[in-house]
């Protein structure tokens, strides 16, 4: 469990879905300050239901490292992807241990993070943004950031960010307190 000063800690509620009309993730990001980052990403190729939310944490993590929080506290409502970051489940499958790998050597690069399962209730504005991600192939709002393919992270080695990332709109957002035009 992560016990850093309140003020620095940046909250990340994730979820991810997978069904038969596509795949999501959705990701809200709220600051120290209390800033509200939401992004919502189609998975084109066809994943897990629990693929789909470890998708969504490493796209909270990438977000974060992004922004260069240095502690973070990331909310998901599935029980099964929480308790294997913390090792208190075992990750049988080949493709879990893959995701497992990945979000633990990104880890490194926080000060203090921790992972904590939360009711459903408790992660709405998150699940909103993976179903809406799996229904929409473009938007362009002013509130959520889309991109329409995400390479699958269970599938790289590394977590590569271009330098015209994704991302780059968010530390824009967070520099300037504004959202990029659409």
């Amino acid at each position: 469990m992560v016990h850093p000063e309140e003020e620095e800690v940046w909250r990340v509620f994730v979820d991810g879905a997978s069904t038969l009309a596509g795949c999501g993730v959705g990701v809200v990001i709220i600051s120290p300050s209390g800033e509200k980052i939401k992004l919502a990403f189609r998975i084109d190729s066809r994943v897990t239901n629990n693929e789909a939310e470890y998708e969504a944490v490493l796209a909270g993590i990438r977000a974060n490292r992004e922004v260069r929080a240095s502690r973070i506290i990331l909310y998901s409502d599935s029980q099964l992807i929480t308790q294997q970051i913390k090792g208190v489940y075992e990750a049988k499958d080949d493709r879990m241990l893959k995701y497992l790998k990945l979000i633990k050597a990104q880890s490194k690069n926080f000060v203090d993070w921790s992972s904590e399962q939360i009711h459903w209730e408790e992660d709405e504005e998150a699940d909103a943004l993976a179903k809406m991600a799996v229904s929409l192939s473009k938007v362009s709002t002013r509130e959520i950031l889309h991109v329409s393919r995400l390479i699958l992270s269970n599938e790289e080695e590394t977590l590569p960010i271009p330098e015209d990332s994704w991302m780059t709109p968010l530390i824009k957002f967070i520099a300037r307190n504004e959202m990029p035009e659409d």
